[in-house]
């Protein structure tokens, strides 16, 4: 699998805190698409199987030109066996997706499942974090996107950014929609929300409301059909991210640009915007860890066989007392959350690492 990032963007949201740059001149794309080119060609080698899945994030993805996205399509073709690849997903701001793009890229023959950033329906609160669509943006390019072809679309919504938040205007899009991503805001620091909210000029709404939001959106999502497979994911039957999911169960691969990440089974690397990267090798307990903080997010769960003899009776105990108050069940050998006990998943995991 393959991870793509794009680091540039039309403006920066206030909550982002991933590497992105506003600045996107004619020089700076091409000088970008270049050293992405040179980084697959020196790097070929650590993907020398056939790839199952490409994921094309950022920064905003769609802000590149189309001949551009043509020419790293088929520089990956060159450099990579894709003939078994699966899923390409491409992130895709909706003020990007004209009639031309959604069709240049569907002649590439290479995409086939686009990620929506609508995050929430109300134009208030899209001003309120710096997006620049519409509403009425959003609803036209994902019904375009639909007409024109593509029939695996996902959309990211975002919920705690106000009191009071509700997602009925998502409803009539769900029936374009196979995937949905929803995340709570948070304040990363260093970000322009994080500003906001320490001036006071932003306040965000309390955890009781939160989790309410949640909840409400929980619910809307399940009574039209999807099944929610993560904390943050949303599927329709057989619609599952298969790139995300390969993450989640620690699956190998290869992170191409400014500020991706790369995985081997043994170390993780990342790059840094200056072109150098860095790199850790995880012990036995770091991966571990790892594992208890993946799967707990999942509603697949941990099985025990999964874990080394030594570390078994320890989170055996640890994770029996998250049974008992209603976070998992046990169930054929797997710790599974239950639909609260993924509210608690991050937690649970603190509560449990073995380092």
């Amino acid at each position: 699998m393959i991870y793509i990032h794009v680091p540039f963007c039309h403006r920066k949201c206030t909550y982002c805190a991933f590497f992105s740059k506003v600045e996107s001149g004619k020089w700076k794309v091409e000088s970008f698409v270049d050293a992405l080119i040179e980084e697959m060609r020196l790097r070929r080698g650590e993907q020398d199987h056939p790839i199952k899945t490409i994921y094309f994030g950022g920064g905003t993805p769609s802000i590149l030109p189309l001949n551009h996205i043509a020419t790293l399509t088929h520089a990956l073709r060159d450099c990579f066996d894709l003939s078994q690849v699966e899923e390409v997903t491409m992130e895709c701001n909706p003020e990007d997706m004209t009639d031309d793009f959604i069709h240049g890229i569907r002649e590439l023959e290479l995409v086939n499942r686009l990620s929506v950033g609508l995050q929430t329906m109300d134009d208030d609160l899209l001003r309120k974090i710096n997006r620049r669509h519409t509403a009425e943006q959003a609803a036209h390019a994902v019904q375009h996107a639909w007409n024109m072809g593509f029939s695996n679309i996902t959309i990211d919504l975002i919920y705690g950014i106000c009191e009071g938040q509700d997602f009925e205007g998502v409803r009539p899009l769900l029936k374009y929609v196979k995937h949905v991503s929803a995340y709570s805001l948070t304040v990363e620091p260093g970000t322009a929300l994080d500003r906001q909210v320490e001036q006071g000029r932003v306040v965000l709404p309390n955890e009781d409301e939160v989790v309410r939001q949640y909840y409400a959106l929980h619910e809307m999502l399940t009574a039209e059909g999807f099944v929610q497979y993560e904390v943050s994911n949303y599927a329709r039957p057989g619609y599952e991210s298969k790139h995300n999911s390969r993450y989640w169960n620690r699956t190998p691969y290869l992170g191409l640009g400014p500020g991706a990440h790369s995985f081997d089974g043994y170390r993780r690397r990342w790059n840094k915007p200056d072109g150098t990267f860095e790199e850790e090798t995880l012990t036995e307990a770091d991966a571990i860890d790892e594992m208890l903080m993946t799967s707990l997010r999942t509603t697949a769960g941990l099985s025990l066989l999964q874990v080394p003899e030594r570390y078994k009776k320890t989170l055996h105990q640890g994770m029996q007392r998250y049974v008992d108050c209603g976070w998992l069940t046990l169930e054929d050998g797997y710790y599974r959350p239950t639909t609260e006990g993924l509210l608690h998943a991050d937690g649970m995991a603190l509560g449990l690492l073995v380092v």
